[in-house]
């Protein structure tokens, strides 16, 4: 840290297991492949399930490889800013502002995605069970319930959040298991397998069936975010510059392998399918666990999900505050002094803990008026990290044999790796902010591009007029006598 020209202000006391635990939680199989499996459904159907997600997860950890490489050269909480600023030939302060702002609108927008899934998940669980109908309002009173509890277990410590991880993975292996296992042995009948792997559904009033296809693709490409979450827990990892890049590529291949299980599952599961699934719930899996394993299984399940869910949701806000954290330490955020603050009791950024659970409330309170809106939060989500994932692969690929590597690096595969992955990120930045359904009224319209163009736009605007005049950067914090003095007066309390 010294090194890198800041002080140990946060507890050094994860280990490399606990890291990758943080981004497989956030990650979460059993919460982005669940939330968004309705959606799947209308825009390409089980064969778009099925066959988008090995395709999304393949160019994820191309993704994830040309990140993991420029993280064990920087293994710091800042992570991409800091190396957009690291990295860059010119321009360095401008590079990490803009990637720094990115990667916020990302983590908030992720941080809703989770919560906001878990919400509809425990509303379902609730109507089935009391009769708490799954309303907008209702959803949107839980949502905000959530966000607080995970605000509140984020703000007692990291051990805690790191107990609560390494428990996460099992409960996620654990879980997938017996809910495959449940839906393909204790079910009389099950679906084709030409059904779940050629099956293609188009209610998305598009004619295309190609740009539905691609449509799809969201269910995959948005469960397949947050692990960036290893490199922001860094400054609290040890062995930073081995276990940050492990954590990144461990936690997408793990969850390619067995999130294919579940959706694969699941699909075999649905009954009495013609094109949708009625449910009162508003859930479809929930849905299909009912018809599958009558009412009292389907709960269960639902509960395995939930559970998950919330596991999920606390983790996205422990890496959301870590990246506020450090942004507002470099003075990039409004009031960034407040923001900075340490606990000292707990060595927690306690205020930036608070700013993503209120950052995500506001994301997801348009669905109380937009039916959509669900979907455009995860497609905010998308595309707010891929950007902010891949400008430093890109400046890392300018950088070319200048680039200092770290002892986890990818040799002379470094190179394709990265075009490809930038490549990637340009497609579906691009198409994540397309209509997905037609016609495009004022239910159904993607407030995507304007969520993105509102943050660009403040942080765009905000550089001219004031910021490239003062920022400059990451900051180093002090000279090593000043940085050990920090961590003395932390230590004492």
């Amino acid at each position: 840290m010294h090194e890198l020209g800041y002080a140990q202000e946060l507890s050094r006391t994860m280990s490399g297991f606990s890291n990758f635990a943080v981004s497989f939680t956030i990650i979460s199989i059993l919460s982005g492949c669940l939330t968004l499996y309705g959606f799947g459904l209308n825009t390409g159907g089980p064969a778009l399930i099925v066959w988008g997600w090995p395709f999304v997860g393949l160019m994820t950890l191309i993704v994830g490889l040309a990140m993991a490489e420029v993280c064990s050269s920087f293994p710091t909480a800042g992570g991409l800013y800091y190396w957009a600023a690291k990295l860059a030939p010119s321009n360095g302060a401008a590079w990490s502002w803009f990637t720094g702002w990115f990667n916020f609108l990302g983590q908030v927008a992720v941080t809703a995605g989770i919560d906001f899934g878990a919400a509809f998940f425990i509303n379902a669980f609730l109507d089935l069970q009391f009769g708490y109908a799954a309303t907008p309002p209702h959803t949107i009173l839980i949502f905000g319930v959530v966000l607080v509890l995970h605000g509140l277990l984020n703000t007692f410590g990291v051990k805690l959040v790191a107990l609560l991880n390494d428990i996460s993975v099992w409960w996620h292996i654990v879980g997938v298991l017996v809910i495959v296992g449940a839906l393909v042995f204790l079910p009389s009948e099950h679906q084709s397998a030409s059904f779940v792997f050629t099956h293609f559904v188009n209610n998305t009033g598009w004619s295309s069936a190609f740009y539905v296809g691609m449509l799809g693709l969201l269910l995959a490409q948005y469960t397949f975010t947050g692990y960036d979450a290893s490199a922001h827990m860094t400054e609290e990892t040890h062995d930073a510059a081995r276990s940050g890049p492990r954590g990144i590529v461990m936690s997408i291949v793990v969850s390619l392998i067995a999130g294919w299980v579940l959706l694969v599952g699941i699909t075999f599961a649905i009954r009495d399918y013609d094109g949708a699934i009625a449910s009162s719930t508003g859930v479809p899996p929930a849905q299909i666990f009912i018809d599958a394993l009558g009412v009292t299984g389907g709960k269960l399940l639902l509960l395995i999900a939930i559970g998950a869910q919330l596991f999920c949701g606390m983790s996205s806000v422990t890496a959301n505050s870590r990246m506020i954290y450090a942004f507002s330490r470099d003075g990039a955020l409004p009031a960034s002094s407040f923001w900075h603050k340490i606990n000292k009791r707990t060595r927690t950024p306690t205020n930036a803990i608070w700013l993503a659970a209120g950052g995500a409330f506001v994301l997801g309170l348009p669905y109380l008026w937009n039916a959509t809106a669900y979907a455009a939060v995860t497609s905010i989500a998308v595309i707010g990290l891929y950007i902010a994932y891949v400008l430093p692969t890109l400046l890392r690929l300018l950088q070319g044999e200048n680039f200092q590597r770290g002892p986890w690096h990818l040799g002379r595969w470094s190179r394709p790796i990265g075009v490809v992955a930038v490549a990637w990120v340009v497609f579906i930045t691009v198409l994540f902010m397309l209509p997905q359904a037609s016609p495009v009224t004022a239910k159904t319209f993607n407030y995507t591009p304007i969520a993105v163009l509102v943050v660009l736009g403040f942080a765009g605007v905000w550089w001219l007029v004031s910021a490239r005049k003062w920022f400059k950067g990451p900051k180093v914090q002090g000279t090593p006598e000043e940085l050990a003095a920090i961590e003395r007066d932390l230590d004492s309390v």
